[in-house]
């Protein structure tokens, strides 16, 4: 890959070149006004001043381009309308044909007009964001809110597309009357349920889509997975090879999630019993959970490496470890070992595929159903949450055959092996593995095509560079229109897959690092207020293991409603960042809420307080995941050492601190528990609620 401004001008449609927006000539003049304000000789009033004039110039030439083809489309709508209505009168299958593909013809020049909107609007962005890293100035802010709100707005003719749609409309229109009127008027606006499904008309529709920002539910519970999508659109982008994709493997990937998820969360009302009975502190129920996150920290590196060669053998190989650690997990009651338990439970972590899971949707699934695909992994995972507690709450029943005992404590290992030997027949029958290209652009031919060390090093260090270059680096970078900055990894090795943890440690900006310490905050008050729930219930109010399970269960059905009420309103009514200091602000007043300071400590508290906590974590998840997808190196977008593995490890990370933080805190007595477990969740709280508006006006 190349610099940001020859990868545009490579985007470019030839004859449409002089009304792109002048990406290179806006990116040296912001260094000619930074060498200026450095040396004294241009004040910053000014600087805003002659930069907003030079963006509004672009802006306008851009509008007024668009106006025109949107002129030219909608004149060559109107001669197709002609002819429909002729053929109306005198219909004629031949002509019929004809003429809905001149429409698609139409739909495909809107199309390429669309993609010519999106990589300005990537341009305009791009340069905003150069802008206000180099003068720490919130310009894009005040640009944006003051050309958007006014009434000559041409930034609303960009962003709105009254004028786009009137042209889609007419197109769906059209078509659908020519597909579907057989003798019988059909109208999109009649049966919206049933408007035409075309493969021109979903790509104009997914264009704008992305043009204006707008998400619904699917896109919202999408973000959640973090597969990374590349930033730059094409026209062909949704001509996707489907050779890869197999649908029932798809399923499988999904419901070895699902089972994962119920397989961690059925043992969270019955783990304090358990230790009991085994002879240790109920808060060693710390560590009964823990231990399966203590292994997934390992087993997420290895799996996702392994996922570089296949995906059928690490799916394989994580049922058979998740079956065995089961038998282990359910035969420690009858050998009266905690060891037992505890080694069942770390091999139950060994098996965590989720990293599989997700590299098979980003790598072999369709571009145009990898949302859904998303989505249906974080459903999967909800899902698989909320079915764990519940099932446990099921199995309240006490019975032997033979030697072994089948009880609430023992029946979720026992449960759990059935469920991972069913699903380790069903993988052997059904998987397909998927059709592996021979040289992937984004993994070395050999091991000896790699960068050298010195050239890692190199590349590296170029993300390190300083936002004011010297005079000599400056002239360097006009020549060749590479800049070593964060907004920009310009040379070609850049955007090589980082190698090591070490080297995707490196490219981590302070935005990334920010959003990695907001996504372990998450997860440590969620891991926090989860598996300490049956202790702190049965001190405080004798709650049965039923009982804890059914208050989970509501806890973990929660996630689907609260993401459809953000994925379609909230997050299209304000900015993500908005969301993101909201909900963190949301979570650290759960926290407070949920302090034992008042006596007696009440059922409405705790349930309450740990509603607004669980909810609005949720929530955060799906913003913070969002703005990480989109402030991280396009290099952590695939490879090993992928951003989804540095999401999954920070938040596996978090749960280990968390479930070994109930466990020290157990020995100052279950009196004190709540307190010393919910101190350290506020402190990190309240550290990356100070560190999101540190990096506030990055996160765009």
């Amino acid at each position: 890959m190349v610099a940001f401004g020859k990868k545009l001008k490579e985007r470019q449609i030839a004859e449409w070149q002089g009304y792109y927006i002048n990406y290179k000539l806006m990116k040296k003049k912001v260094r000619i006004y930074a060498q200026q304000i450095q040396i004294g000789v241009q004040d910053r009033r000014h600087v805003l001043k002659e930069f907003s004039r030079m963006l509004d110039n672009q802006i306008e030439k851009i509008v007024l381009f668009l106006l025109e083809q949107q002129g030219l489309l909608a004149s060559r709508l109107t001669k197709l309308g002609e002819k429909h209505e002729i053929l109306q009168q005198h219909p004629d299958i031949s002509q019929i044909s004809e003429l809905q593909e001149a429409y698609r013809v139409v739909g495909q020049d809107l199309l390429k007009l669309l993609f010519f909107v999106e990589i300005n609007a990537i341009g305009l962005r791009k340069i905003l964001k150069k802008f206000d890293k180099r003068f720490g100035y919130r310009f894009t802010v005040q640009y944006v809110t003051t050309r958007s709100n006014h009434p000559y707005s041409q930034l609303q003719q960009v962003f709105k597309h009254v004028g786009i749609g009137a042209v889609v409309g007419a197109m769906s229109r059209n078509l659908a009357d020519l597909q579907y009127r057989q003798g019988s008027y059909f109208s999109i606006y009649d049966q919206p349920s049933a408007s035409l499904k075309d493969p021109v008309i979903d790509s104009i529709k997914a264009a704008v889509d992305r043009l204006t920002h707008s998400t619904n539910f699917l896109n919202f519970l999408g973000q959640h997975a973090l597969i990374i999508q590349e930033e730059f659109p094409t026209p062909t982008d949704d001509q996707i090879d489907d050779q890869r994709y197999h649908f029932m493997s798809l399923v499988l990937n999904l419901a070895n999630t699902f089972l994962y998820m119920v397989n961690t969360y059925i043992i969270v009302p019955t783990a304090d019993d358990y230790s009991l009975s085994l002879g240790a502190a109920a808060t060693v129920c710390g560590v009964i959970i823990g231990s399966m996150a203590v292994a997934q920290v390992f087993s997420s590196v290895y799996f996702s490496a392994w996922s570089n060669k296949s995906y059928f053998r690490p799916l394989v190989f994580s049922s058979i470890v998740l079956f065995v650690g089961n038998i282990l997990y359910a035969l420690a009651y009858d050998l009266d070992s905690i060891v037992i338990l505890l080694i069942g439970r770390l091999l139950c972590g060994f098996g965590s595929a989720r990293a599989v899971n997700r590299r098979y949707i980003s790598d072999c699934v369709p571009l145009k159903i990898r949302m859904q695909a998303s989505a249906a992994f974080v459903s999967a995972s909800a899902l698989g949450m909320a079915c764990g507690p519940a099932l446990a709450g099921l199995l309240q029943t006490n019975f032997k055959i033979y030697a072994l005992t089948f009880n609430e404590d023992t029946l979720p290992g026992w449960v759990m092996a059935v469920a991972w030997l069913l699903y380790l027949i069903w993988l052997w029958i059904s998987f397909k593995e998927p059709v592996r290209e021979a040289d992937e652009t984004h993994l070395p031919q050999d091991a000896n095509s790699g960068p050298s060390p010195v050239e890692n090093e190199a590349i590296e260090n170029g993300l390190k560079q300083p936002l004011l270059l010297s005079s000599e680096e400056k002239q360097q970078d006009e020549d060749d229109d590479q800049e070593y900055d964060e907004s920009e990894e310009a040379p070609e090795q850049s955007h090589r897959a980082a190698t090591s943890i070490a080297s995707a440690y490196r490219l981590l900006t302070p935005s990334v690092k920010v959003q990695l310490l907001i996504y372990f905050m998450l997860k440590y008050a969620m891991e926090i207020l989860l598996s300490e729930s049956s202790v702190i219930t049965t001190y405080y109010f004798s709650w049965s293991t039923s009982s804890v399970a059914i208050f989970l269960a509501c806890l973990g059905l929660t996630v689907l409603p609260v993401n459809i009420l953000v994925g379609s309103y909230i997050s299209n009514m304000f900015e993500d960042r908005q969301i993101l200091l909201a909900s963190e602000i949301m979570v650290c007043i759960g926290i407070i809420l949920s302090f034992h300071v008042i006596i007696p400590y009440s059922v409405p508290q705790y349930v309450i307080s740990a509603l607004i906590t669980f909810v609005s974590a949720e929530v955060l998840e799906g913003v913070n995941l969002s703005l990480l997808s989109r402030v991280m190196s396009s290099r952590l977008a695939r490879g090993t050492y992928n951003g989804g593995l540095l999401s999954t490890e920070a938040g596996t990370l978090a749960r280990v601190v968390a479930d070994g933080t109930i466990t020290l805190a157990g020995y100052l007595g279950e009196n004190k528990l709540l307190n010393v477990t919910l101190l350290p969740s506020l402190l990190i709280c309240i550290s990356s609620i100070a560190a999101t508006f540190l990096t506030y006006n990055s996160l765009y």
